[in-house]
């Protein structure tokens, strides 16, 4: 609607433009008392008012606001279709009140513009103390919850030799808080969703890489190799950015070399960390020219290789990208195995 409405109201308010200019030029001018003032002549200036006024409520910023424009331009506009006779008090008055009265209607339009645009913002200003308040009460909740589980497992450490049974209720204790604790969270954190993001998506994990190389194999031969026991080890948070680091390089060989027959993805590990690797054979020089590099760009809005670079380092790790050995591109990722 925020975009048809305009289009429709500047097509309706550029024919009836059109139409007042014509109608004297090709000689067919009004007569005062006869058609200027038929219902089809005041219908068409109560629709051109209505389209201006919802066009002005509507229309979004930039050029879809000309269109809001035409339909109350046409309306004083309307009265050249009696001709260009000597210019009257009469005629002038008649271009002064059409003219305030299409005025009064882009006043009523601007003014519900407003209304909407103070209810919207009400609307995110109340989400957002309410999203605070949660953030509030899960802070308090959870500072409880495991405040509660260190002076069990405190307490559980010195009954242990002396008293097996206790330390073992103890735990027990500390399992029904930790549970408690991750309940609140699982609450608070679907009260601080946003219903129009609809439900949940868990994260990609080093299992959805397979999916992933099928769905981008259609342009180019992928060799998958994902050393076997990763994902047990590999924390939740690094599979996820693992994941987005072959996705973003596959993405950048559909883009910057179409040319590439082979992709080599390697997920391995090495020492104390895990390797995510993505060699294509692509031109080597156009990939230079073509594709970004996350050390030289600057970083912002958190998207491509710069963003993804962020997100890499806010782990522990780093990223590079540049010309492979044997030719081609390679992005490489190196992901600790445990938390930053």
């Amino acid at each position: 609607m925020r975009t048809w409405v305009p289009v429709l109201a500047g097509v309706a308010g550029a024919a009836s433009i059109a139409a007042s200019v014509v109608v004297p030029l090709a000689g067919a001018a009004y007569e005062q008392g006869g058609a200027a003032t038929t219902g089809w002549a005041f219908a068409e200036i109560a629709v051109l008012l209505a389209l201006g006024l919802v066009a002005v409520r509507v229309a979004p910023p930039g050029p879809w606001s000309y269109g809001a424009a035409l339909p109350l331009v046409a309306v004083p506009a309307w009265l050249l279709r009696f001709g260009s006779g000597p210019v009257s008090a009469e005629l002038v008055g008649g271009f002064v009140g059409w003219g305030l009265v299409a005025l009064v209607a882009a006043v009523v339009g601007l003014y519900l513009r407003r209304l909407d645009r103070d209810s919207a913002r009400s609307v995110v200003e109340a989400r957002r103390a309410q999203r605070l308040h949660l953030a509030r009460d899960l802070h308090d909740f959870v500072a409880h919850d495991v405040s509660g589980m260190l002076a069990q497992a405190q307490a559980g450490q010195l009954l242990a030799e002396r008293d097996p049974a206790a330390a073992a209720a103890a735990f027990q204790r500390i399992e029904a808080a930790g549970l408690q604790a991750l309940a609140s969270l699982d609450r608070t954190v679907h009260m601080l969703g946003d219903p129009a993001d609809g439900p949940a998506v868990p994260p990609a994990t080093l299992d959805d890489l397979t999916g992933l190389v099928g769905r981008f194999a259609s342009t180019a031969a992928i060799d998958l190799e994902v050393e076997p026991g990763l994902e047990a080890v590999l924390p939740r948070a690094h599979a996820a950015t693992a994941y987005r680091v072959v996705v973003e390089a596959l993405t950048n060989v559909r883009r910057h070399a179409p040319a590439a027959t082979r992709v080599a993805v390697l997920v391995r590990r090495t020492g104390p960390a895990v390797l995510v690797s993505v060699t294509d054979d692509g031109p080597t020089q156009a990939a230079r020219s073509a594709r970004p590099r996350p050390r030289r760009q600057p970083r912002h809005s958190g998207l491509g290789l710069p963003g993804l670079a962020e997100r890499v380092e806010a782990l522990g790790g780093t990223l590079t990208a540049g010309p492979a050995d044997a030719g081609g591109w390679r992005v490489a990722a190196t992901l600790p195995l445990g938390p930053a």
